[in-house]
């Protein structure tokens, strides 16, 4: 009994966490897309990322999470990083020009592209049943983007984009070393974004920026790293198939961020669209439980 009610207060610290860190990517997001309106996305994400590798390089510095350079040229984190750069190009040019609601519900099918690309290409075993949860999560993908009607934006091409990209990042995640601090990675990975931006400046014209702008930048920088730090807290804290459906949660912050910041109300297709990617996606993360669960017991068992 005490054992159970242990666990069951872990995984409610776990939901907790990523709770906390879905509420800080969204509001990260929506003061990114604030911004945009008077300044280039280069220049966001390069100011973005000084503030956010000052605060990382002292938590990893502080932590003893520091690695040697070589670490970094390593196939599974190159693939990482360039991931991360094209999916946070992609995303947030798709992010400055839909309702971030719609933006959201699309990257929320994420779970179920990995799980499609784990079975491809890492050879990890995949059932009829998460097969046909799949497919209907891309359906409810196509009735948010609604293709040929007038809800249709070409930007949230981008997204699917995105979610490519989040993909391989995720993907080449699971071959990282296991010995690798995660802040570490966190921490090169936002290097290499802030870089990306000022590469983009050169096809961009930037502007003065003010006292005001730069300093809602670090705050987002903060919400970035809160984000980070709260996802990893959970999955370290609470069971997997019990915290995982928590980042669906995002879906809700940003439906109320765009509708009392940014007057964004979804239409009836993306509610419908949504509530199809999060059901097949929270599905599919039951079934991975079971199908671990299965294979411990039958590791055990010889």
């Amino acid at each position: 009994m005490k054992f159970k009610n242990f666990q069951a207060s872990e995984n409610m610290l776990g939901s907790a966490y990523m709770l906390l860190a879905m509420a800080s990517f969204a509001i990260g997001d929506s003061i990114m897309k604030f911004v945009s309106s008077g300044m280039p996305l280069g220049q966001i994400l390069f100011t973005r990322g000084l503030c956010a590798i000052t605060i990382l390089f002292l938590i990893a510095y502080k932590l003893g999470h520091l690695r040697p350079v070589s670490t970094i040229f390593k196939a599974p984190f190159v693939l990482r990083v360039i991931g991360e750069v094209f999916a946070t190009y992609f995303f947030f040019s798709a992010l400055f020009e839909i309702p971030i609601a719609n933006a959201a519900a699309i990257m929320q099918a994420l779970p179920l592209t990995v799980t499609l690309a784990a079975a491809y290409f890492l050879g990890e075993p995949i059932g009829w049943r998460r097969m046909i949860a799949i497919l209907i999560g891309f359906i409810g993908v196509i009735l948010i983007i609604q293709p040929g009607l007038d809800g249709f934006n070409v930007f949230s091409l981008y997204c699917l984009l995105a979610v490519l990209a989040c993909t391989l990042r995720d993907v080449a995640t699971r071959r990282l070393d296991k010995n690798t601090p995660t802040v570490f990675v966190t921490l090169i990975t936002v290097i290499v974004v802030a870089f990306g931006g000022g590469l983009l400046g050169f096809t961009e014209n930037w502007v003065s920026s003010t006292f005001y702008t730069s300093s809602i930048l670090g705050i987002a920088s903060l919400f970035l790293i809160t984000g980070f730090i709260g996802i990893v807290s959970s999955m370290r804290v609470g069971e997997v198939a019990v915290v995982t459906p928590f980042r669906y949660s995002v879906l809700i912050f940003a439906v109320l961020i765009g509708a009392f910041f940014f007057e964004e109300i979804p239409n009836t297709l993306t509610i419908v669209g949504s509530i199809i990617v999060v059901g097949s996606g929270i599905y599919t993360i039951y079934r991975e439980h079971r199908v671990a669960r299965k294979l411990a017991r039958s590791t055990l068992a010889e």
